[in-house]
């Protein structure tokens, strides 16, 4: 079975702007359907919100930052974030943890077991939402190139 191609679009749509803000207006806008029907479509197909989604790309997409980065804000703004407390929410919403024990973690500072547990877990969870996206777009309807129709028809 073929995903469906307008959920790959807003994925691939979602993928090269994630820093940037984006609303489900653009997407209505950018797409020709009804908000509603996209937020609608979208989890349906991914199991998961549109907008956490572009929380759990961004999360993951600043974690690299964590090993030479020592300023959370600065994190925070180069992953899509307009403050400090909503990325630090977000980050302990969907690591389990607050950013500055993640960073501890790295640096291989004390931490609870079980805020380890959370970050290991956390970070697998991630990963497989990223792998399930790509996944989902690799299983897109194959579309013929012109050029590959014009040869077919000669």
């Amino acid at each position: 079975m073929f995903s469906n191609n307008l959920v790959c679009n807003i994925i691939e749509y979602l993928n090269s702007n994630i820093n940037k803000e984006i609303t489900s207006d653009e997407l209505s806008l950018l797409f020709y359907f009804n908000k509603t029907y996209i937020i609608k479509k979208f989890k349906q197909e991914l199991n998961i919100s549109i907008r956490e989604y572009i929380n759990v790309m961004r999360i993951y997409n600043s974690l690299p930052y964590f090993k030479d980065d020592n300023y959370i804000l600065s994190i925070a703004f180069k992953n899509g974030f307009n403050s400090l407390e909503y990325f630090s929410e977000t980050f302990k919403k969907i690591m389990g943890v607050c950013p500055s024990v993640y960073k501890k973690y790295l640096n291989h500072k004390d931490i609870t077991d079980e805020e380890q547990e959370k970050i290991l877990y956390n970070i697998s969870r991630i990963s497989n939402i990223k792998s399930n996206a790509l996944n989902y777009l690799n299983h897109r309807k194959p579309v013929a190139s012109s050029y590959v129709k014009k040869l077919e028809f000669k």
